[in-house]
């Protein structure tokens, strides 16, 4: 399976927050973070964790969840689990 590009990282992290945050007009960028999106809460990052861990078959620890600060940095992540 080809790597995935940032740009497709990023429009299918765009789709999962819109459904997990139930709203269709979020537009991700690599600075998104809980600060800039609304509705981005402690609840709803646990739901968009595991829709990302499901949609990749990847799986994150809890330490690398921790010190994320923005989408960027989840695609990185992401982009380092698939391509191990």
């Amino acid at each position: 399976m080809a790597q995935p590009t940032r740009d497709e990282l990023l429009k299918d992290l765009e789709k999962i927050f819109r459904e997990v945050l139930n709203n269709p007009k979020i537009v991700l960028t690599p600075e998104s973070s809980a600060l800039n999106t609304p509705g981005w809460d402690s609840i709803g990052h646990i739901e968009i964790v595991m829709m990302v861990e499901r949609q990749y078959k990847i799986r994150f620890g809890l330490g690398e969840l921790q010190d994320l600060k923005n989408v960027g940095e989840l695609i990185e992540l992401i982009e380092k689990k698939t391509s191990a």
